[in-house]
């Protein structure tokens, strides 16, 4: 077997696991149900034992692997490895999810945050096209992201970069779970294009299908309304053109400040594809400088359900690099030959 990472993508329903080589091969991946009663208490446990119970399935021990690397929700710190207010893993206080896990499977563990590691993923084997300089956008329940720049996630001073969801696109806009008004968030993200076109249906005047749902309280989605406008209802079109306009104007800025090779849309809005881009792309190039509109291509994700266990791999290959700890660790390996 070759020497290779884990990669460990936890989230609120499910925990992947995958083994990944460091060309980018995923040579096993498995999933376990994320268990989040009690308090979350159970789920570091449980990631232990279906890493201890994979490895002697397959004959292995923690000396086959270079290290753990893991993208997790909630506020991250990225040196000590922990979590704190992962709120959807019912972590309300900090948990010390690199003590845990380094002490128990002797091995070197790196964690992020579950966009940076998504974003890294994209960047190394899906649309980033390895590049070294990448933006990816992730347009889910809420809007995330991860910036890489010369081949580096920018983490900023407390971690906090990349937190693309809270730039500010309408001063007069919907309240957003930050506490701020007028985040790209509350009109990008899927729920964000639903609570969006109710507050667009009131005012609306013309023949819509989508339009008579939401005023019989109907339930709607990101989907229907995507569906919807493929169907060319022009209330669906009147949403989508607010929302590729909140949405191009935000990529244009970001791409104005860090001229990236791509800025990669992933998340379930993303599965929208190439009309997503179609309401994205014109308020991109109105917007976005002359030099930069020539040089930062707007792309859809491809890897989807891999992209958070490859980029959690390319975690502990990157911090072999850095890391003397884990340099060391791969040395002893080395020479041991284990």
């Amino acid at each position: 077997m070759k020497k290779t990472a884990i990669g460990i993508d936890l989230g609120g329903t499910t925990i992947k696991f995958a083994w990944i080589t460091e060309s980018g091969e995923v040579t096993e991946q498995w999933v376990e149900p994320t268990p989040v009663h009690d308090h979350g208490s159970q789920i570091v446990p449980t990631i232990l034992a279906s890493l201890q119970n994979k490895m002697k399935a397959h004959g292995l021990t923690p000396g086959d692997f270079f290290g753990i690397g893991m993208g997790s929700p909630g506020a991250v710190d990225h040196q000590a490895g922990t979590v704190t207010g992962a709120y959807n893993l019912n972590w309300t206080k900090t948990v010390h999810i690199k003590q845990q896990i380094e002490s128990a499977l002797n091995l070197p563990f790196v964690l992020d945050n579950d966009a940076n590691v998504a974003a890294l993923g994209e960047q190394w084997k899906g649309a980033g096209n390895n590049a070294a300089d990448v933006v990816f956008v992730t347009l889910g329940t809420g809007v995330g992201g991860g910036v890489i720049s010369r081949g580096k996630l920018v983490r900023g001073v407390s971690g906090a970069a990349g937190e693309i969801g809270h730039i500010k696109v309408e001063p007069n806009g919907f309240p957003c779970t930050c506490g701020g008004t007028g985040c790209l968030e509350t009109v990008a993200s899927a729920t964000g294009i639903v609570n969006l076109a109710k507050a667009e249906a009131e005012s609306f005047a013309g023949t819509s299908g989508l339009a008579q749902l939401i005023m019989k309280e109907e339930a709607v989605s990101a989907k229907i309304i995507f569906d919807r406008a493929r169907q060319k209802d022009p209330f669906a079109e009147l949403v989508l053109q607010k929302v590729g306009g909140y949405l191009g104007i935000a990529c244009a800025n970001i791409a104005n400040i860090l001229n990236p090779s791509a800025i990669v849309l992933g998340g379930g809005v993303s599965k929208a594809g190439e009309l997503l881009l179609h309401y994205v792309r014109p308020y991109f190039e109105q917007h976005a400088f002359p030099s930069v509109k020539e040089t930062t291509s707007l792309r859809i994700a491809t890897l989807e359900n891999t992209a958070g266990v490859l980029g959690a791999g390319l975690l502990v290959f990157k911090q072999v690099e850095t890391d003397e700890t884990v340099k060391q660790h791969v040395q002893i390996q080395q020479r041991t030959g284990a």
